[in-house]
């Protein structure tokens, strides 16, 4: 690094500190993405550790799973409703990313997620992904992958109709909102395959389960684990 780089990089630092992403504070030069205390102290699940939890109980009669975990529970006006937020639409992806890289660290672990061949993030529709700019379930997924020695295949599914938001949608209405939305483009890479597939919030897992639907459809022999980031209580149907 030449002088004139150093020094912008240590004014840079001075007047514009990186910040963590859940409380604003500034973080030490150790410190990344999450503060020491946010980190200590998040709402972590421990679900990757239990084969059998309330995300699995609620994929029961929709979709057949190996797996499921959510890493997170979503807590309304925190500040780690704001680090998602921020990551879905204010284009802070490396935020994604080094959260997906401390969730994959997390079910490698665990060892229930060992056998994983291939992570498939959520795809977004490509008119959704041309005016963001970028799939905030792609970063998670390329974490994720970086810690579990597991490759992302980001073009195995596409998304064929823009839906509404599900978080925008009538409770009863969102599994109609999402039937036929994924398409699976590139059968022969899943087939035979452990598939892990990627999400950063679920609601009611109407999105969820159809995407596993699709997937199962054009390839009945692979099997099919869920990694959602988040999740609240309230979905979950947990105290």
């Amino acid at each position: 690094m030449s002088i004139l780089s150093s020094v912008l990089s240590e004014l840079k630092e001075l007047f514009f500190p990186a910040r963590c992403a859940v409380c604003k504070e500034p973080l030490t030069a150790e410190e990344q993405t999450l503060c020491t205390l946010c980190r200590a102290t998040a709402p972590l699940t421990g679900y990757e550790r239990e084969p059998y939890n309330p995300l699995v109980a609620k994929f029961e009669g929709l979709v057949p799973i190996e797996r499921a975990s959510v890493m997170l529970f979503f807590r309304q006006g925190s500040g780690w409703q704001q680090l998602i937020h921020d990551f879905k639409y204010h284009a802070s992806w490396r935020t994604a990313r080094d959260m997906g890289r401390w969730y994959g660290h997390r079910l490698a672990e665990s060892g229930w997620y060992s056998d994983v061949d291939l992570i498939i993030p959520m795809p977004l529709h490509a008119l959704k992904q041309l005016h963001r700019g970028y799939n905030q379930a792609t970063y998670l997924a390329e974490g994720m992958g970086l810690s579990m020695g597991v490759k992302v295949h980001r073009r195995a599914v596409k998304r064929s109709r823009n839906t509404s938001a599900q978080a925008r949608t009538p409770l009863h209405s969102r599994a109609a909102n999402v039937e036929g939305a994924f398409v699976v483009r590139d059968a022969d890479a899943l087939r035979g395959k452990h598939l892990l597939v990627v999400d950063d919030v679920l609601t009611t897992g109407s999105t969820v389960a159809e995407l596993c639907l699709a997937i199962l459809e054009a390839v009945p022999d692979c099997r099919i684990s869920v990694a959602v980031l988040a999740a609240s209580r309230a979905s979950l149907g947990v105290e």
